[in-house]
């Protein structure tokens, strides 16, 4: 069975939500890993999430200083090379600029906007899940699955 990766970011626990929704519970019991593209808020997210599958997590800007997290992350997950920031600026010239910090990765994993995006071009992912708590002007609460498959990725954006 191919690793599942959980997706969230901007959970803005507890200003925006006490708790996660329970909708992403099921998706949680069947997770190998979770990432959070930060502005989880209370670093107490980490634990309750370490309890369903191993965490990676990178700061957001309103995370606080005291969750000790750093503002990027490279890892392996599957074999694919996965990249984490929380804030990948402004939607012109995106790609290009993540490609060029992250040149190794082959997914590229941010947050901030609260707006979910899925774009899969020139051997680059990129992925940032919306929020699971705080939808802004988006439709839905939302976040992501990310599949790995005998050396290749696949993402998916859930509603909940």
């Amino acid at each position: 069975m191919s690793p599942v990766a959980v997706v969230l970011a901007d959970t803005h626990i507890p200003r925006r939500a006490k708790s996660l929704p329970e909708g992403l519970v099921p998706y949680l019991n069947k997770a190998d890993l979770v990432l959070h593209a930060g502005d989880l808020m209370d670093p107490a997210l980490l634990h309750e999430l370490a309890t369903y599958a191993p965490v990676r997590a990178v700061h957001g800007n309103l995370d606080p200083p005291d969750a000790d997290l750093p503002e990027t992350q490279e890892f392996e997950f599957g074999g694919v090379r996965i990249a984490m920031i929380h804030d990948s600026g402004r939607r012109e010239g995106r790609r290009k600029r993540l490609g060029r910090r992250f040149p190794d990765a082959g997914v590229v994993i941010f947050g901030h906007s609260h707006i979910p995006l899925l774009e899969d071009e020139d051997g680059l992912l990129l992925l940032n899940p919306g929020s699971p708590t705080d939808k802004r002007r988006q439709p839905e609460y939302t976040f992501a699955l990310l599949r790995v498959e005998e050396g290749s990725v696949r993402a998916e954006i859930l509603e909940l």
